[in-house]
């Protein structure tokens, strides 16, 4: 089976030659015809994934904690800009300012609400969720379109969608993984030509087995770079949620996803929706480059209790029906728990602060 976007990368390969991972990932999210963002509703039951938000409220809330204890822990400055990138339906937002306006009433009386959405038809979704906060909220294009003044910015879910770039080990050394065609005109991967700085590798490129693969992102390094860059500017806290690893190492991360279930990556090019690991050392490394502080680095289940989910859950529950309370609890253990269909150990948070402040759930900074 094949699919219009898989036909049109083909014939782009026939013509200019294999293209990069990093391209076919562009062209299976973005292609402006058939890219998977341009012609799915990716999200819910009727979609491809469900997200954290999308399982509880309770998830967006603790969001919101956080990002008001940040407010507190910076000296509550006013005319605060909260933001967020790639804000989905908007309902982790619709939760964030829930909380915001309960907990602290004079930051949501005084802050802006700023979606960073290239999605027209997200945009009208966002626009019907977040109706309640109508006259307080704006879209953006772009992260550099957003105002001036202190940032207070949550990005889930932002991360695993930029592309990334794959080398593979052979026999003459890492070489890029691209993206061709077999003898039957079929979608397959192949060694290019390109290598890589032996720098960027975390071990020696002779102790790795022939076909292992290595992944770099300096597209989500740049997207990093510009936050930090941006807190530096203004002052602030980003909060980053996604799924990936703590530690830079080897491994095929590249995953597509249809219908809830695994599906090939090069099998449904603009079908499936296509995804990597975040490397969350990686993005630290670049906040320490950047002289932004790391207020930690954890699992989204140590975070989410860390800031009170059990005890927010237990009050959710509480003379509530027997069902209800067996749904908070499945939720609470999806978010939270470990192991296989569970977020909490997959998924990673960190957090980010200019100038230097200490948050809750994480350790104080060492000086």
């Amino acid at each position: 089976m094949t699919t219009p976007l898989a036909d049109k990368i083909k014939a782009l390969i026939k013509t200019h030659g294999p293209i990069s991972v990093t391209d076919y990932f562009s062209l299976c999210l973005a292609d402006p015809e058939h890219g998977y963002y341009r012609v799915h509703e990716p999200f819910g039951k009727e979609g491809d994934f469900t997200t954290a938000p999308e399982i509880s409220q309770l998830f967006g809330e603790m969001i919101g904690i956080f990002l008001v204890h940040a407010w507190q822990q910076h000296g509550k400055p006013e005319g605060a800009v909260i933001a967020e990138i790639g804000p989905g339906r908007g309902t982790m937002m619709a939760d964030m300012l829930r909380v915001v306006r309960r907990l602290a009433p004079d930051l949501y009386a005084s802050a802006g609400v700023h979606l960073v959405e290239t999605s027209e038809r997200l945009r009208k979704v966002q626009s019907e969720t977040l109706a309640a906060h109508g006259h307080k909220v704006e879209w953006h294009t772009s992260f550099e379109t957003l105002p001036e003044g202190f940032l207070l910015l949550a990005a889930n879910e932002l991360f695993d969608a930029i592309p990334i770039r794959q080398f593979v080990r052979t026999a003459q050394g890492f070489r890029e993984r691209m993206v061709g065609l077999d003898a039957t005109d079929e979608l397959t991967f192949a060694a290019g030509v390109a290598g890589i700085d032996p720098e960027l590798l975390p071990t020696p490129a002779q102790g790795v087995a022939e076909g292992t693969i290595f992944e770099i992102a300096p597209a989500r390094d740049a997207v990093m770079s510009a936050l930090c860059e941006r807190l530096k500017i203004s002052g602030g806290t980003a909060v980053i949620i996604d799924y990936g690893h703590m530690a830079t190492g080897y491994g095929d991360t590249l995953q597509a996803v249809r219908d809830h279930e695994y599906d090939p990556p090069l099998a449904s090019p603009g079908r499936a929706d296509l995804t990597s690991h975040v490397d969350f050392e990686q993005l630290a490394r670049r906040a320490k480059t950047d002289d932004v502080q790391i207020n930690g680095l954890a699992h989204q289940g140590d975070f989410l209790v860390g800031l009170g989910l059990l005890e927010r859950a237990a009050a959710l529950g509480r003379d509530k029906d027997a069902l209800t309370q067996e749904t908070i609890r499945q939720d609470v253990e999806r978010l939270a728990g470990a192991g296989a269909g569970k977020m909490g150990e997959l998924f990673k948070v960190l957090a980010v602060s200019s100038p230097p402040v200490p948050l809750s759930p994480f350790r104080k900074p060492k000086a």
